[in-house]
């Protein structure tokens, strides 16, 4: 598995600390312990005085860093992991309800933070603090199962979706106890999601706009999603298949290791590659088998 060519590509990719995050994530599921230990040991190496993990320069996120806390907490990392925890529990900046600000620079909220939180949150063992972030989420972001950018950003963007269907997949494979709270709007994402999928199985950049860009990344979320649930008996058998056909139409966009046409780091606004669309091509990968 270390020779796998879409591991290789993604270890030789430069990495923010939610890319180093999500990485972690594929190499825990694929039983790559030994490469993982590795990427958490870095993530510690650059932690924050305040308790970020995976800080590299002016890193503005507040929240990117908890995606690295399930793997540094696997490896027996206690100490930087209760940093970590530490800070999004009780100091990262948040509105008056509670609902986590993406920035530290500025009261935004963003769809991605509740696949950053969500997941940490239960697997850290705080189901409460878990549902709260989703639902605030949710009730801020969402229109019909389609996740807006950001408060600020209102376009349906399809990776948003993703971030969120993924994150509450994982925060209920963690504690299973989530899934009557959380397993029906992982599900209306799924479904809403799946009904803008575009003739040749993906989907645009931003859902709701036939002129936007094609875009894999978000199909290869959902298909971890909808696997994930399958394993895990809060989804009907049914959606292995549909899943199966997101991994198939995501297939001819990889190339020797690379996977293409996705929303293309570093601004996410435009088509090219990313770290993180190689982790999700893992985990989906890792779900499926």
């Amino acid at each position: 598995m270390p020779d796998h060519p879409v591991v290789l590509t993604l270890l030789a990719m430069q990495r923010q600390n939610w890319e180093q995050g999500v990485a972690m994530h594929a190499l825990l599921d694929l039983g790559q312990r030994s490469l993982a230990a590795r990427l958490a040991c870095d993530s510690v190496v650059h932690q924050s005085p305040d308790g970020r993990l995976g800080t590299i320069g002016n890193e503005r996120g507040s929240v990117n860093s908890a995606a690295c806390f399930e793997g540094v907490v696997r490896l027996g990392l206690s100490d930087a992991a209760h940093r970590q925890l530490d800070w999004i529990v009780t100091r990262a900046p948040r509105a008056a309800d509670g609902t986590l600000y993406h920035l530290l620079d500025a009261p935004e909220v963003w769809a991605d933070t509740v696949y950053m939180v969500v997941p940490m949150l239960a697997f850290a063992g705080h189901p409460d603090k878990a549902i709260h972030q989703a639902e605030v989420h949710r009730d801020r972001l969402c229109r019909d199962g389609l996740y807006a950018a950001a408060d600020t950003r209102p376009q349906l963007w399809g990776t948003g979706s993703g971030w969120v269907a993924a994150g509450l997949a994982r925060a209920i494979h963690h504690d299973p106890d989530l899934g009557a709270p959380l397993a029906a709007h992982a599900r209306e994402v799924l479904d809403a999601c799946l009904a803008r999928r575009r003739p040749d199985g993906l989907f645009g950049n931003v859902l709701d706009d036939p002129a936007s860009f094609r875009e894999a990344n978000l199909a290869q979320m959902l298909a971890y999603a909808a696997y994930t649930g399958v394993n895990d008996g809060w989804l009907p058998a049914s959606y292995a298949a549909k899943a199966a056909s997101l991994r198939a139409a995501v297939a001819p966009m990889v190339f020797d290791g690379l996977v293409t046409s996705v929303c293309g780091a570093p601004t996410f606004d435009r088509p090219g590659t990313s770290a993180e669309a190689q982790a999700f091509y893992l985990l989906a990968e890792a779900a499926a088998g």
